[in-house]
Order: structure tokens, then sequence, then C-alpha cells
């Protein structure tokens, strides 16, 4: 492989960083291959991107929505038709077996068209007045420079899901990838600008969070930011846009129960929550990340559990038959294993993986053993905290209060699966737990046009995806019109 040295892209120009680095990306199957180098971007960068998306921002506002939409619907076709040629892309530089690569594409492109809809959609509402000779009525008009900053580990359909309703409803745009995965992002801004976009309408400058991060959620030119990420970052980003009153959308951390009681399909449940779990390594925000089991099932469901994680192959994402890929880098690779020893250590029962894969990870890849722990205490790290890797663990309950209980246990909110084959049930779990998103007897799998978000310590703002986008891309003016 040929390793290429990328640019930033300001003002509808390929340029270099002001700094003049750039640093090296590296395939986590195989950390010694270079995949290519990315600009080391600092304030002037990101400082030119956000003029430039200001300048952009008056003329492409005043664009009709169905011109903008169709801007989209050809940018939601590019993708499709460079599909193998990206998900190549997001496995080489996160890891991920090319299928869910593939997957990942198409879910893009499938939110991509549904927002090119969107700017055509009518907006606004008309109210009856109180008063004779007057009429009442709502707009709503676009930000102007959004900031979208989004993870490595969905580094194509989590930008796509922040860009296109930015545009369909008139924003600018200033995206910063994760540094991670900046490959992703260079060829999304090919596309964008093959697709037709006026220059300045789309920016991408590429670098460390530490200084592009901070100085686009300072920048008084961005008028909203959406960020994706750790819920912990999320908090930095938040304080910095309450200073100067910005609109925020934040999509943080989850810990996501699969509660399993009265479940007439126990080996469905399992391969539900298998799935749900051990996609992209468990790198997943929406990720299965603990079983609540009722005490009378969970010895059936556990076996059923392992049976489903025995036929997991994993492997470089690139190899036909591989079904998991490699952790994404060192660091993270590192976070599963200590908390594995932190498991092992408090006693927790083992029941399959625990273990790295390889000898010699910075060698031979971050490859690391789906990992499944019984007896899990509620309390224990393992149940709370986000571990964002392939570690399942079980925690067995009493009866439904005691799932639910455990269920709210910890200050995230966002996702949440229930298997069960009781009514009663159903509408007990649906109003008891504190999620933005509950699945019912599936795994976490959202649609391209439904809602995304979560509560608590999950999430902030308007939810992504489908019609609620518009609550956070776009603001509300009231007109009162004498007659």
């Amino acid at each position: 492989m040929t390793m290429q040295t990328h640019s930033n892209f300001i003002a509808g120009k390929w340029v270099p960083p002001e700094t003049g680095s750039y640093y090296s990306t590296h395939n986590p199957a195989h950390p010694a291959q270079a995949l290519g180098e990315f600009p080391c971007s600092g304030r002037p960068d990101v400082e030119a991107a956000a003029s430039a998306a200001k300048q952009a921002f008056p003329a492409w506002a005043k664009t009709p929505g169905p011109q903008r939409g169709a801007l989209l619907f050809r940018f939601a076709q590019l993708l499709e038709e460079s599909k193998n040629e990206l998900a190549r892309i997001i496995t080489l530089e996160q890891g991920k077996a090319l299928g869910e690569s593939a997957g990942e594409v198409s879910r893009a492109a499938a939110e991509a068209r549904y927002m090119a809809g969107e700017a055509s959609r009518p907006i606004g509402q008309t109210f009856p007045s109180e008063r004779a000779g007057f009429s009442c009525h709502t707009v709503a008009e676009p930000l102007g420079v959004v900031a979208a900053i989004s993870p490595w580990n969905f580094p194509v359909v989590t930008p796509v899901r922040k860009i296109a309703p930015a545009l369909a409803f008139g924003n600018t745009v200033v995206f910063k990838p994760a540094s991670l995965t900046p490959w992703s992002a260079v060829y999304l801004m090919q596309l964008l600008d093959k697709a037709g976009f006026p220059a300045g309408v789309v920016n991408l400058v590429i670098g460390p969070g530490s200084a592009i991060g901070d100085t686009l959620v300072a920048d008084r030119n961005v008028q909203g930011i959406t960020f994706t990420g750790s819920t912990s970052i999320g908090a930095r980003v938040a304080e910095g846009a309450a200073r100067r009153f910005a609109s925020l959308q934040l999509e943080l951390g989850g810990k996501n129960p699969a509660i399993v009681i009265d479940s007439n399909d126990l080996d469905g449940a399992a391969r539900e929550i298998v799935s749900a779990a051990f996609l992209c390594s468990g790198q997943r925000c929406t990720a299965l990340s603990r079983v609540i089991a009722g005490e009378a099932q969970a010895d059936v469901l556990i076996e059923r559990l392992l049976h489903h994680v025995g036929r997991i192959k994993v492997g470089d994402g690139m190899s036909e038959g591989t079904t998991m890929g490699p952790l994404v880098g060192k660091a993270q690779f590192e976070i599963v294993a200590g908390y594995v020893r932190q498991g092992i250590d408090s006693g927790c029962a083992v029941l399959a993986g625990g273990r790295p894969l390889v000898e010699n990870p910075d060698e031979e890849g971050y490859y690391y053993a789906p990992t499944v722990f019984d007896r899990v205490g509620p309390e224990s790290p393992l149940a709370v905290e986000e571990i964002f890797g392939p570690v399942l663990p079980v925690i067995r309950v009493r009866d439904a209060e005691e799932a639910i209980l455990i269920a709210n246990g910890t200050p995230y909110g966002l996702a949440a699966a229930v298997f069960t084959s009781r009514q009663d049930l159903i509408q007990k779990f649906v109003a008891g737990i504190e999620a933005g998103m509950v699945h019912i007897n599936h795994g976490t799998a959202s649609q391209a046009h439904v809602p995304f978000g979560g509560r608590r310590d999950s999430g902030y703002g308007a939810f992504s995806i489908g019609p609620t986008a518009r609550d956070f891309y776009s603001k509300l003016k009231v007109v009162y019109v004498k007659w």
C-alpha cells in the first residue's frame, strides 16, 4: 500500500495545516502497517474553516430546501456507489469486519437520503389569533455554522448523521473527525465535493481534539455544536458551549442492559444479545454491555449465550469469514484488559474469553477474546462502567422489580433491550426503564428515520436522526402580523 499525505478541506480546497506537521495512522489488525499521514492542525486551521463556513452561510441558507435536498440525494447515491472502497477504508483504519463496514456505509446512505427529503418538508406552524385582524405563525431558520465532532467507532455513519441534517436545514459545517479514523473523513469530503456542495459549506479539519475540539467549541463563529463521544469529554464540551450559550447536541456513553425474564425464546434472546454485544468488538455506545437475567432462566440463557459466543470468528476484518475484528488501538486494548483483570480479581466467574488472543498485540494486532462473566454483582465496575469492548457481564435477579432497579442503577440512560413473552412485563419495563430507547425482543438496532438519543449521562439536547433532528439544527422565530 502506498501511503499518502492528506490535507484539510477548507473553503472548497485541500490545504496543508498551518503547523506543517502530520501524524500517521495504523491498521489495528497489523499495527506496523501505516495507512497515511494526516494533518496535526491547530487554532489557525480551525479559525480558517469556521470563517469559510460563516462566509458560505448566507447564500446556502437562502438556497431553496429542495435544491439542498437534491445535493444530499446525490451524496447518498455516491455513498452507495462507493460502498466497497469506503468499507475497505473503514476496516483498515478502525478494524471492524468488512461486512459491518459495508453495512455502516449503507446506513449512512439511508440517513442521508432521509435528510434529503426533510429539506423539502413543511416547517413552522400557524396559530389562531386571539385578536381579530391578527395572524400568528412560526418559522424555522438555520442556526448558522455547526461544528460536527465525531468518534472513531463509526467513522462514516456518525459524521453523515451530523452533516446531512445540518446541510438539509441550511447550515454550514466544520467537521472534526476522530484522530484515529481521519481517512474515512477525507473520503467523505471527496464525495461531498463531488456531489456539488458549494465551497465553504462543508469544511474538514483534522488533528487532536485538545487543539481542534476546544477551539471549535470556543469559536464565536460557531453557533451549534454536535458531539458524539465519551461522557467525560461531552461534559467538557457542554461547559465550553454554556459559556457562550451555543446550541448543543450530545450523544454520549451507555451501559445498556439486556433484561431477560420469562422469555419463551431464550435461544433467540441469546442470539440477539450476542450480536448487539460483540458487533464492532463491543465498541458501540449502544452495545448491550450487561445482561440482567431472571434467576429461573439464567442457567439456560447462559448456555445459549456461550453457544453463540463460540461461533464468533475473531480475525482481520479484511479476511473472509471474520465476524469480529481487533480493538481499535493499544489504549482501548489496555482498558479492556484492565476491566477483565478487575473482574477476575474480584471473583466473578469467567465463562468465556478473559484473555488476549495474541502474545504481542503491538505486532500481531489488538485482538481480545469475546468475554462473558457470570454472577457479577450489580455494583461491580463490570456492571456499571462503560468498558467499550467485548465484555459481557451477567447479573442475576429475583424478579422484574429488581431488574428495573439494577437497569437504572448507572448514570447512563441510552438504550435497553427487554426479552420477555409477557405483555404485562413489557409495559412495566417500557414505563420503568430510564433510557432514551427501549427495544423489545430484539437487540439495540436503530433505524434510519427514527429519533436516536439518550437520557441522563447518555445525552443532551435534541435526539438525532428522524424528525427530531430539526429541533437542534434550526432555531425558532415567532411572527405576529396585523392585517
